[in-house]
């Protein structure tokens, strides 16, 4: 039973993850811990996190791809590999213990924020690719990134930014595209798999998918209107309180 107090703590900063994840990804490092910190299992946080996140970058992905930002040629082979992972690393994920999972995210969480807050502009460096090679490049990098986001999840996005400019050599605008497509696509994909082993709490999930569309389209906007902005702190700071209540858990 969900409570009125566990949707007042996983809206708001469902929103914020949605507006920061249009920006510059990593929004999933302020959602799922914001479903954790509401007092979740682990489970029934990365299943309901899947729907509302979906339900936000549903919208992003539309306006990415109207602005031209997604190419046809080159999503539908990330798009591809990207399924194929996520449903693997989705299986991997119900099959490991709640208590290991938070073993793990003592681990996973201080690489993923050193990974994100030491990371410079996301901008990619030197001169492009030809297509043959970016597609090349992309589609492993689509399969573990994939795999990793069905698994667990957080930092998906920024990931497959830094990845995409930093070794497929494209555009910020061009990554930033094709990681909304992959991002949907993974959340679908390992939405589907915890939705039908019961590990998604619909309603709950439904209203804060509200909030982070809200947050989605603002955030768009802000990109669009003026590339990636830093919104590193906002992100330590979660991280900072779900680290704790972590560790708290577990030991």
């Amino acid at each position: 039973m969900t409570t009125f107090m566990q949707f007042l703590i996983v809206c708001p900063l469902v929103f914020l993850a949605g507006f920061v994840d249009s920006i510059a990804g990593g929004g999933g490092l302020i959602s799922l811990p914001a479903y954790m910190l509401a007092g979740f299992p682990v489970h029934f946080a990365i299943g309901t996190n899947k729907l509302s996140s979906a339900m936000g970058t549903i919208l992003t992905t539309y306006r990415f791809a109207k602005k031209g930002f997604i190419k046809l040629n080159h999503a539908i082979f990330t798009i591809i590999f990207a399924l194929l992972g996520s449903s693997i690393g989705a299986k991997l994920a119900l099959l490991t213990d709640d208590r290991i999972f938070k073993i793990l995210m003592l681990f996973i969480l201080p690489i993923t924020a050193f990974y994100v807050f030491k990371t410079k502009d996301l901008e990619g460096g030197g001169d492009a690719y030809s297509v043959k090679k970016t597609i090349l490049i992309s589609i492993p990098i689509s399969f573990f990134v994939g795999m990793y986001d069905g698994f667990y999840g957080p930092g998906t996005g920024t990931f497959l930014i830094l990845l995409l400019t930093g070794v497929a050599k494209m555009s910020l605008n061009s990554s930033a595209g094709i990681t909304k497509a992959i991002n949907l696509t993974t959340n679908l994909t390992a939405l589907t798999i915890f939705f039908l082993n019961g590990k998604v709490l619909i309603p709950l999930g439904l209203v804060a998918g509200l909030f982070s569309i809200l947050g989605n389209y603002l955030g768009t906007k802000v990109f669009i209107t003026n590339g990636s902005k830093s919104v590193r702190p906002i992100i330590l700071i979660v991280l900072a309180l779900f680290y704790i209540k972590i560790i708290s858990e577990v030991f």
